[in-house]
This record gives C-alpha cells, sequence and structure tokens, in this order.
C-alpha cells in the first residue's frame, strides 16, 4: 500500500494480525514507513525508540486527529467509532503539511 504526501509517495503497511497490530513500530529506529491499523481507535507508543506522526482517519477517510512527533510512552485514544476509525502511524515529521479534515489517498495497488 502507498500514501501520497508531500509529493512522495510513502509505503505503508497494514497491520492485519494480533501480532502486527500489537507490535506495529516499537523498536524501530530510522523509520521509513508507515503503519496502517484499520477499526482502530487508539495506540500506544510505548517501548518506541523514537518519536512518530499519528493521524486518526474516519470511514472517508478524512483527518479526524492529528498529532504530529508524538513522543515514546504515550497513550492515544481517538473519540470516534471503532469500526470506522483508522489510524496510521507514520515516520516523525512525516504529517507537518497536514491539517484536520484533509482527505488522504491510500493506493492499495502498486505504483507503475
Amino acid at each position: 500500500m502507498k500514501l501520497l504526501i508531500n509529493k512522495q509517495y510513502l509505503e505503508i503497511k497494514e497491520a492485519l494480525t494480533y501480532k502486527e497490530r500489537l507490535i506495529g513500530l516499537i523498536g524501530k529506529t530510522n523509520i521509513n514507513y508507515g503503519m496502517y491499523f484499520p477499526k482502530c481507535n487508539s495506540i500506544h507508543t510505548f517501548f518506541m525508540k523514537e518519536a512518530i506522526d499519528v493521524i486518526g482517519l474516519n470511514e472517508n477517510q478524512e483527518i479526524i486527529f492529528l498529532e504530529p512527533n508524538l513522543k515514546p510512552n504515550k497513550l492515544v485514544f481517538i473519540h470516534h467509532s471503532l469500526k470506522k476509525t483508522s489510524i496510521l502511524e507514520l515516520p516523525n515529521n512525516t504529517s507537518q503539511s497536514l491539517k484536520l479534515g484533509d482527505k488522504l489517498f491510500l493506493e492499495f495497488e502498486d505504483i507503475i
């Protein structure tokens, strides 16, 4: 999966299994990709090695939550329906050009 952000494509890995959802970006350094958590309205950054940007999306892929530079050892809960909310964890400072209400376009096919 890819996300067009800042006029560049960023690889996004989808967390589908329990293990993928539990671990996310824990323990990673020099993060150069994002993680997509469908049907998710809370995350933590315990055991993270570096700060990340966190984006909450509604069912229309519009930004309803934006927390750039989220430090390790934090909890985030988005007050929106679990089944209609997704979360993106992105490398730190990736979301600088985004704001609440922006619509993101996740591409699920390979880019040619």
